[in-house]
C-alpha cells in the first residue's frame, strides 16, 4: 500500500476512536495484520471463552487460529447446532465480530440474516471485540448504511450461495426473498457498559 494512502488511513482511524470514544466504546489502531492479532490477543484472556458470528476479518488476521492453538475455550460453531451455539454465544466472556461498515464518528452499522451475529452484538457477551479494515469506514450513516446492503450483502450473498437478487445484480434491491440477509439491522451509537464493546481498526482490507 502507498505510504501516503496508509498515513491518511492512520489519521482516519485516529478520528473513528474519538467517536468511539465518544460513544463510550474502546478503539485501537493497529498498522497491519500482525499489530490487530497483537492487539485482538492482549484483549482476551487465557482460559475465557469466546464465540464468532463469522467473522472473515478474525480469520484473515491469523486470530481463529491462534484461539484454536492457544489456551482458550473457542466455540466452533460448527461442530454445534444453530440453537446450541447461539445459546453459548450469549454467555461467552467474548464474542469476535467485525462491522459492516462504521462511520468517522464511530457509529457501527451491523445487518443479518439468522441474526445471531447482532443479536450477540446488542446483548449477551461480556465483551464483543470487532476486527474492522479500514476499507469499512464510510462518511455519514447514509453512507455506511448504502455500504452494508450493497456492498456486503452482495459478497455475503455470493459466499453463501443464496438465491436472491443482489447476488446477481451486485447492488440491493430490498428484497423480501426467504433467502434475504437483511433481516435485522442493528446500529450500535452508544454502549451503556464501559469496557464491553471494542474496535481494532486494521490498515488493511479485510473482511466484505
Amino acid at each position: 500500500m502507498d505510504t501516503n494512502i496508509m498515513k491518511r488511513n492512520e489519521y482516519l482511524a485516529k478520528t473513528v476512536i474519538k467517536g468511539l470514544e465518544s460513544r463510550n466504546m474502546s478503539g485501537y489502531y493497529a498498522a497491519n495484520k500482525e499489530d490487530a492479532l497483537k492487539q485482538a490477543l492482549e484483549l482476551i484472556p487465557e482460559e475465557s471463552t469466546i464465540a464468532m458470528g463469522g467473522c472473515v476479518s478474525a480469520r484473515e488476521i491469523g486470530l481463529v487460529e491462534a484461539l484454536e492453538k492457544g489456551n482458550y475455550n473457542y466455540l466452533d460453531r460448527s461442530k454445534m447446532s444453530p440453537r446450541e451455539s447461539l445459546m453459548a454465544a450469549y454467555d461467552a466472556d467474548i464474542f469476535l465480530s467485525s462491522a459492516n461498515a462504521v462511520t468517522n464518528d464511530g457509529i457501527l452499522i451491523n445487518i443479518d440474516g439468522n441474526s445471531n451475529r447482532v443479536s450477540c452484538i446488542a446483548q449477551g457477551p461480556r465483551k464483543v471485540v470487532f476486527i474492522v479494515g479500514i476499507n469499512k469506514v464510510c462518511s455519514d450513516l447514509d453512507s455506511a448504511m448504502k455500504r452494508a446492503r450493497n456492498v456486503a450483502a452482495p459478497v455475503n450473498a455470493q459466499r453463501f450461495d443464496l438465491n436472491i437478487p443482489c447476488r446477481e445484480t451486485g447492488k440491493c434491491f430490498d428484497c423480501k426473498s426467504m433467502d434475504t440477509i437483511c433481516c435485522q439491522f442493528l446500529i450500535t451509537r452508544f454502549s451503556r457498559h464501559t469496557d464491553r464493546i471494542h474496535v481494532i481498526l486494521v490498515n488493511d482490507t479485510l473482511g466484505y
